[in-house]
């Protein structure tokens, strides 16, 4: 029978560690390296043929008006910040009022609020679709905030809620105490200590919406409010034909961006989530 020493043990522990880690990376990153190499071939077939390097791909895709893919970019990220930003004020306050004043009835409520978030999007998107039509906003960028805010309040919401739950409520009742309202109170006091937490939450609900496609592909009909993802599929409809070069280099254009914020912010997003877990 083959035994191990204990040095021996960790070096197995430590290769298997690594050789995990190692497939891990390269499992999550093949799509990516594939994706910016079709991007800079000259050629889609490109691995069954000599590589030829060209940045053609992506110089037709900033500079084709046809395209519209810099104004696809300028509807998301105008319609992610605003509906980021404004979801995450209203699910603050909500937030604030859940954890500091208790009511009858509040874990029903709270457990409502959780269970919107479970239905699917195609459950009710023929109806948002008449609602909206009704309203006169399809394909407008208002259009898709008010939807975008609804469908990520219960995630903002709840992140907030386990984050103000560990803010001391002996903060409120000093402040209370020395005549700040509530909402002098949610301002100068607890939104400086749960920074963290609301900047994660901003992230979050910022990436949510950026990377929406349904609600985006049913509510909008042309550049005018279309947003990348529903872009970067239709481009094959523009064409004809399937031009992978171009529509992946849209699609690096458009993910590195969230990548690089992701890699930049990740301390604050795992701060902001995990502190109200582990606070004690």
């Amino acid at each position: 029978m083959f035994v191990l020493s204990t040095a021996g043990e960790r070096r197995l522990q430590r290769l298997l560690y690594a050789a995990g880690f190692c497939g891990a990376l390269f499992f999550l990153l093949a799509p990516v390296i594939f994706m910016l190499l079709t991007a800079l071939s000259q050629r889609p077939d490109f691995l069954g043929n000599n590589y030829v390097m060209t940045t053609r791909h992506f110089r037709e895709i900033l500079t084709t008006p046809s395209l519209h893919f810099v104004r696809y970019c300028i509807n998301s990220l105008a319609i992610s910040i605003a509906s980021a930003g404004i979801t995450t004020i209203i699910a603050s306050g909500g937030a604030y009022v859940a954890t500091r004043f208790p009511f009858k009835g509040r874990t029903a409520v709270l457990l409502m609020i959780l269970s919107l978030s479970m239905f699917p999007q195609i459950c009710i998107a023929g109806y948002l679709y008449r609602i909206i039509a009704a309203a006169g906003m399809v394909n407008t960028w208002l259009g898709l905030i008010l939807p975008y805010i609804a469908w990520i309040m219960p995630l903002t919401f709840w992140i907030l809620i386990s984050y103000f739950s560990q803010i001391p409520q002996e903060l409120d009742r000093a402040a209370f105490i020395d005549g700040c309202s509530p909402l002098r109170t949610l301002v100068t006091i607890v939104f400086p200590l749960a920074a963290p937490g609301l900047f994660s939450t901003l992230l979050l609900a910022f990436i949510f919406t950026f990377n929406e496609f349904m609600f985006a592909l049913i509510l909008t009909n042309d550049h005018a409010a279309r947003t990348v993802p529903v872009g970067i599929a239709l481009f094959q409809g523009l064409h004809g034909e399937l031009p992978w070069g171009v529509i992946m280099a849209a699609s690096v254009i458009t993910t590195l961006p969230v990548i690089l914020m992701a890699l930049l912010f990740q301390r604050h997003i795992m701060q902001g989530l995990t502190r109200g877990a582990i606070k004690g």
